[in-house]
């Protein structure tokens, strides 16, 4: 996979740091909740993969554009999946957050095979919505597309 998108073709990638997820995944909003309760400087910015830019977004990466299997962090021009999006995610997060960020020192493989068990369990552990994610009011400026 290619790790950095064409700022001419994609607008998104003029977000600084901006959080792509699976808008119907109960596991997915509840860690998007997370990392807005943990992000007081509003560094984050967050979309959802079903919107017609992350779709492209999906396409040009040659990743599944319905049966997604990771979340995406466009991050200054750079692309991060799976566990180093996570990670990428923690480590600029308040409170002790951060210190999460020594799992990079796991090998990228198991750190991924954990990602890629909780990414085939997700629906059946939390659950779905019908619909993707509205967001409330307040974050409302937080959230693109």
């Amino acid at each position: 996979m290619n790790d950095q998108l064409d700022p001419l073709v994609h607008e998104w990638t003029k977000c600084e740091r901006l959080i792509l997820f699976d808008g119907v995944c109960n596991w997915c909003n509840g860690w998007v909740n997370f990392a807005i309760a943990h992000d007081p400087n509003r560094r984050f910015k967050f979309g959802t993969l079903q919107s017609e830019q992350a779709q492209r977004i999906l396409r040009d990466l040659d990743l599944p554009t319905t049966d997604y299997q990771t979340f995406l962090l466009l991050e200054e021009g750079h692309v991060y999946t799976k566990s180093a999006a996570a990670l990428r995610v923690l480590r600029q997060l308040s409170w002790w957050w951060p210190f999460y960020y020594v799992g990079v020192l796991v090998p990228v493989s198991l750190r991924d095979a954990v990602y890629d068990f909780v990414a085939r369990h997700r629906y059946r552990w939390m659950g779905r919505v019908a619909t993707s994610r509205v967001p409330t009011q307040e974050a409302r400026g937080r959230f693109v597309g």
